[in-house]
Order: structure tokens, then C-alpha cells, then sequence
């Protein structure tokens, strides 16, 4: 059994109450379920081969077991990302909310405003309609850089990467019809998937973050159109960081609380605050299938504007982030790899291409799924792949064992 924080058990006890308390408990017992969600632009007719479908997202399957995406190149070339289960709702929260924010002459504006690594991101790019732009910010440097390179494989357009802090956007005067906040948080809902995040647990940590979650989402709010969405969501389980401000929120700034309609067989667990009726979800791990996560849509009173929001901004403060990669791929010769050789590539070495591939910048696949660039110069074809997506092992796998077919 790990060994959890005293003052976390006695305090998740009290608020889950014993019988989903053990069963959460319980879950510490058994392995973590996997899942990952296709990119439609790429995998389109592919399924995940041993997967079951996550029923709160179209495209979301769940594996039998883990294998090594590091050797997978449809994962590298961004053919699905993966994502536990539970952070998928937000597709099911976006599809059934998404209708009341399509204006009659198309087009919209949404932030994701605390996006690393970028699984809720690409969710989102994926859900929102292809006239809908998407900022997808983070404000610590070396995080914006990861999801700037999972953003870039994804490969939608109208997506762009920010590094800046919350208030920077309020400054910016931007207004976005929808914003998510998956705000930092003391992480509970992570422990059984990753260990580290225990020791860095306290009740200190907690106090910490229900406030900064506040400060987040009152620049986010000044930020959001009337009539607009915010989505606010956490990976932890105790109320101060989720009804608690959930409550504030609609006090202090007027929001109003959307249902989304679930399906019993779910197992997602509402509000567990005393006298807090609002419509809110969770997911506890041993009775629902993923990790924790905690989810709620609020609306701004008012309407929409008849025209989808400008993207004009100042510029000295909206700067968006380049991807160390470029386009020039999608439109250059396409050389498909074997697998070997795609291993190799996504290493950083260089290839010897076939004789009749052109001289100068060719586009590299796998599967017909490009990886990246490379220079053709005859003897040798040297590697563009960015230094900082290169895989670090030397270990090659003698055979490919797909994960979507």
C-alpha cells in the first residue's frame, strides 16, 4: 500500500466518506489505466488495436497494457497523444456546450490558459470547430517548451503557443468566447500515477494553491466575452480548490453553473461539499475508470457579441512561441522510412536516402505519417529532427509493434 499523508487520509476520508474512500484506497492495488486519444487530422480510420473505447470521448481508448511509445514513430509524428481517461470528460463537456457559442457567420476565439503539457489542449483543438482559433499558454518557460512540441506535432491550424502569465493576457484587452483553466493544484488526484506527487503534498500546499487558483481565474474571467464559457478543472480531490472556489466564483463574479449530462454507468461522483448543490464532477480512481480530476462549466452572464472576437493584441505582450521545426516538410519530396530507419531519424542521425530522392530539403514518413525534415546532399541525408525532441536511447527494437491499425 503507498503510504499516503496522514493529514490527507483523515481529511479525504472525512469528505468521501469510507465506502468511496476504500475504494479509492483500493485502487493503489491495482496498475493505472492507459489510455490515448487519436489526432482525427492524421489517424483518420485507425483504432487503437487492443482498445477500448473511453466512453466520455470520441477517439479515446483505453490499452490493455502499456508499451513503449518511445518506439512507436506514429506517436512522434503526432497520430494520437497520450492522456488518462479522466482529463478526456473535457470532450464530452465541449461537445455538448460548444452549440451555444457557434455564431451564424462562423469563427470564435478560446484560451487554454495553463495548457502544459498539452493533453486538454489538443483535446480542445481537436473539438472546436477549424475557424476557431486556440491560445494555448504556459507561463513557466521550460513547460511551454513541451507543449509547444507536442502542439506543434499535433499539426491543426489556428493554434498558436504563448508563454506568459495570466494577468499579461488580461493586459492584452484579448476577449475569448471560451477559456479553459486547468488550474495547478495540489495534485491528489495524481498520486496512484505518479509517486512524487505524495511527498510533495501538505496542507500548506493546499492553502497555497486555492488562492493562486483565484488570482488565475479572475484575470481569465476579465479576459472572457459575456455569454462566454470558462471550463475550470483540477487533478486534486478536496473542496477548498474546487467547490470552495467554484462558490466564489459565482459569488464574487457572477457566474452561472452549466450542467453536462453523464451516463450513471460512468461512476462520476458530484458535489461532495455540505449545502453545495451546483452541478460539479469528479473522478475518483477505484470508482471511476482513469485518476482524479474535478471539472466544472460556468458561464458569464450576458450575450455573446454578433462578431467572433478580434485576435489583435498588443504585440509587445502577446508574443506567440515559433516551433524549432518548418513547413517547409508539408509541402517538400516525401521519402517513407522503414522502421529502423525511423527510429534512427527520430535518434538524430543521419540517413543515406534512396538515389533517386531530390538534393535539398526532403520531408521524411513513416507509414505515410511525416516525421520531420532532413537535408539531402546525395552521400548522406543530414537530420533537421530539433535537438530537443530527439529520442536518447541507442537501443532499436528488432520489429515495429503497432498501437493503431
Amino acid at each position: 500500500m503507498t503510504n499516503l499523508p496522514t493529514e490527507f487520509i483523515h481529511s479525504t476520508r472525512q469528505l468521501m466518506g469510507n465506502e468511496r474512500f476504500e475504494r479509492f484506497l483500493h485502487s493503489f492495488e491495482e496498475p493505472s489505466p492507459v489510455s490515448i486519444r487519436l489526432n482525427t487530422l492524421k489517424s483518420n480510420g485507425l483504432i487503437a488495436i487492443s482498445g477500448e473505447q473511453v466512453p466520455w470521448c470520441q477517439g479515446g481508448y483505453y490499452l490493455q497494457s502499456r508499451p513503449n511509445f518511445t518506439f512507436d514513430p506514429l506517436f512522434h509524428a503526432g497520430c494520437y497523444y497520450v492522456q488518462e481517461a479522466a482529463s478526456m470528460f473535457l470532450d464530452e463537456v465541449i461537445r455538448q456546450h460548444l452549440p451555444a457559442l457557434l455564431r451564424a457567420n462562423g469563427g470564435g476565439l478560446a484560451l487554454d490558459l495553463c495548457a502544459a503539457p498539452g493533453g486538454k489542449s489538443t483535446l480542445l483543438r481537436t473539438a472546436l470547430p477549424a475557424d476557431w482559433t486556440l491560445y494555448s499558454n504556459e507561463p513557466m518557460r521550460g513547460r511551454a517548451s513541451i507543449l509547444l512540441e507536442n502542439i506543434t506535432k499535433w499539426g491543426h491550424e489556428r493554434h498558436h503557443v504563448t508563454n506568459l502569465y495570466p494577468k499579461d493576457y488580461r493586459k492584452s484587452k484579448m476577449k475569448f468566447d471560451l477559456i479553459l483553466c486547468d488550474v495547478p493544484c495540489s495534485g491528489e488526484g495524481m498520486f496512484r500515477k505518479d509517486e512524487a506527487t505524495i511527498g510533495e503534498w501538505s496542507p500548506q500546499n493546499v492553502e497555497r494553491c486555492w488562492q493562486l487558483q483565484r488570482d488565475i481565474v479572475g484575470d481569465a474571467w476579465t479576459c472572457l466575452n459575456e455569454g462566454g464559457l470558462l471550463i475550470y478543472s483540477t487533478c486534486t480531490f478536496n473542496t477548498k480548490e474546487n467547490e470552495e472556489n467554484i462558490r466564489w466564483i459565482i459569488d464574487e463574479l457572477g457566474a452561472d453553473v452549466l450542467p453536462v449530462v453523464t451516463k450513471a454507468e460512468w461512476n462520476i461522483t458530484g458535489s461532495l461539499l455540505e449545502g453545495f448543490t451546483y452541478p460539479v464532477y469528479r473522478f475518483i480512481p477505484g470508482i471511476t475508470r482513469g485518476e482524479g480530476l474535478f471539472m466544472c462549466v460556468l458561464r458569464k452572464k450576458g450575450h455573446l457579441p454578433a462578431s467572433a472576437p478580434s485576435k489583435k493584441a498588443n504585440a509587445d505582450i502577446l508574443k506567440v512561441l515559433t516551433p524549432p521545426v518548418s513547413t517547409e516538410g508539408m509541402t517538400a519530396e516525401r521519402v517513407e522510412l522503414t522502421y529502423q530507419q525511423a527510429i534512427a531519424y527520430l535518434r538524430g542521425e543521419a540517413l543515406v536516402l534512396p538515389a533517386a530522392t531530390p538534393r535539398g530539403i526532403v520531408a521524411v514518413a513513416f507509414q505515410q505519417h511525416i516525421l520531420g525534415t532532413m537535408k539531402n546532399i546525395g552521400s548522406r541525408a543530414n537530420n533537421l529532427y530539433p535537438k530537443e525532441w530527439r529520442i536518447r536511447t541507442t537501443h532499436t527494437p528488432d520489429t515495429y509493434v503497432p498501437i493503431l491499425g
